[in-house]
């Protein structure tokens, strides 16, 4: 009963159908080859005709099938695996016309009943199939379009709007820890919470948290702050807004700059910035002594810190906070306590899929021998800190920090009490617990993800982009003189304008001109994506654009 159709030309595929029947459900391509002794430049080239020949029939939902003999697709999968020059390229073709490879497996010609393999240099012979793969893809989702986002928030008694950073525009308001979602970090949050609630009276404090502190956080490198303006006409007042902070939550002191300007008589400049921490907001219910004693509240919400590139640097993450009042002396106790039922907790959720093993330690501050995360670093910057928590896994026994342990400073402590505070890093915990190896994939709009963890229920993460093509491109340039080179602000570039596609940024030379003293710095860049399609036009049109924002933005001079 099925429809054959003959002499299809498999780079016009639309060509051969009516507009109804183009919607296929799979497309099957079985040894694709240009004949005789094609070279891989022009099987390559085949390739990428047939898969932008699909996007033109397959179904949103479709499959593509493509088998290929041992070696060819270039792929880890192949063994003995080619030299990325001689293979095919598939994935990086695929990526071209905005499929990825979501499953790859051994191509096991007899369970096709009547198959038989011929062609061999385009005659009636057979080749060898031993070890040959199939690949299958899909659709990618399409790229983000970046278009400015403005932002409503209550500052003091005022509601401002500001324009959100274009690096985070994608990542505002998603909504993670809402009631309805079923994201993981909502999962480890609400099983970490009920956790606790066992053990304390808990309370939840979430709701009303400002995204935005004013003036310079004390002791933090101001090149790891998202800086904001308000939008024109929406700057309120400098007596209402501090009195309007006074009433809500205590913001960190201004600057040196700020109390030469108020010495001087000068108008006060008004600077803000999205939270890096809910720390200040625990800061202003002890100053307030808006606590009960015994009983833990519990702060959750986004911070947003700016950072180096790396698989596990989080220009925003979830931040869990548990703030708790105890009798002076059984503090050490209490936090043996907390450490004791989060470990207790995330025991429990590891033991749906046993694949992954965590073991939780508490490691005292003056004797962490572990190598600080970017987490931990920053968290240093906040405040003097007594213990890190770290998570460790069978791949990763020394583990990552994925909490800090404080108590209150001494001006928030009282004769009899003494206030301990838990910071957890949700997404990190996330990754570490669900086999994330890249931070960016928890923020993906592609719904493959989240159907691998239904209604709440947290599983071993499979990826549904393999071996997704990375594209290395190399910059240099003169820094200017005297100046110190912001790292930090060159990563954040970055992740600007590549829409978080560069996975990696390193630096290859530093090189000093003999006699003038001019710097130079020469960087390897290396664009990836985690969950979509990322050709090779695609990419370099990124290190074009980059290279441009560079010397606008800091002020560098190309090499």
């Amino acid at each position: 009963g099925a429809e054959v159709v003959f002499s299809v030309d498999c780079t016009k595929l639309k060509e051969h159908f009516l507009p109804g029947k183009r919607e296929f459900d799979r497309i099957y391509f079985n040894f694709p080859h240009c004949g005789r002794k094609a070279g891989v430049v022009k099987n390559r080239q085949l390739l990428a005709g047939f898969f932008h020949s699909c996007a033109e029939v397959l179904a949103q939902e479709g499959e593509i099938h493509v088998a290929l003999c041992n070696g060819q697709g270039g792929t880890p999968a192949d063994q003995p695996r080619r030299e990325w020059h001689n293979s095919w390229q598939i994935v990086a073709v695929a990526a071209g016309a905005g499929f990825i490879l979501s499953q790859v497996h051994p191509f096991k010609a007899e369970t096709v009943e009547g198959y038989k393999c011929t062609g061999y240099r385009s005659q009636d012979k057979s080749f060898c199939v031993e070890g040959a793969l199939n690949h299958i893809f899909t659709r990618s989702t399409a790229p983000l379009c970046f278009t400015p986002m403005s932002c409503k928030t209550q500052l003091g008694s005022q509601k401002v709007s500001f324009q959100v950073p274009q690096v985070l525009v994608d990542k505002f308001n998603r909504g993670f820890l809402e009631v309805n979602s079923s994201h993981p970090v909502r999962t480890i949050k609400e099983k970490l919470s009920a956790g606790l609630s066992q053990a304390l009276p808990l309370q939840n404090i979430s709701s009303c948290l400002p995204l935005l502190h004013q003036g310079h956080p004390d002791g933090v490198c101001p090149s790891n702050i998202f800086w904001i303006t308000l939008s024109p006409g929406e700057a309120p007042s400098t007596e209402k807004t501090f009195q309007g902070l006074a009433n809500t939550v205590l913001f960190s002191h201004f600057g040196q700059d700020t109390d030469k300007n108020v010495q001087e008589g000068c108008p006060v400049p008004q600077q803000f910035y999205l939270r890096p921490s809910l720390l200040p907001h625990a800061q202003a219910i002890i100053k307030k002594r808006a606590f009960s004693p015994g009983t833990l509240q519990v702060l959750s919400g986004p911070v947003f810190r700016k950072c180096r590139i790396t698989p596990h640097s989080m220009p925003v993450f979830h931040e869990m906070l548990i703030v708790l009042a105890v009798s002076r002396g059984t503090e050490n106790s209490c936090i043996q306590m907390l450490v004791d039922n989060i470990k207790t907790t995330l025991n429990s959720l590891h033991q749906g899929f046993s694949a992954i093993k965590p073991s939780i330690s508490l490691q005292d501050a003056t004797s962490f021998g572990t190598e600080l995360n970017d987490f931990a670093a920053f968290e240093g910057q906040l405040g003097e800190i007594q213990h890190f928590l770290c998570l460790g896994t069978d791949s990763d026994p020394s583990g990552s920090c994925v909490g800090v342990i404080r108590t209150a400073p001494d001006e928030f402590k009282s004769h009899e009490l003494v206030v301990v505070s838990a910071s957890l890093n949700l997404d990190l915990l996330a990754m570490l617990l669900c086999g994330i190896s890249d931070w960016r994939m928890l923020w993906t709009w592609d719904r493959r993800f989240l159907r691998q963890f239904p209604e709440g229920e947290l599983r071993l993460f499979q990826s549904f982009s393999l071996y997704p093509p990375s594209y290395v491109h190399d910059v240099s340039f003169w820094v200017p003189d005297g100046e110190e080179f912001d790292e930090v602000a060159f990563h954040t570039l970055a992740r600007r304008v590549s829409g978080e596609m560069v996975v990696s940024i390193q630096l290859r030379d530093n090189f000093q001109q003999p006699g003038t003293g001019q710097r130079s710095l020469c960087y390897r860049v290396t664009f990836q994506s985690c969950d979509r399609a990322l050709g090779c036009r695609e990419a370099a049109e990124m290190q074009l654009h980059f290279r441009e924002e560079m010397q606008q933005h800091l002020g560098v001079t190309l090499r």
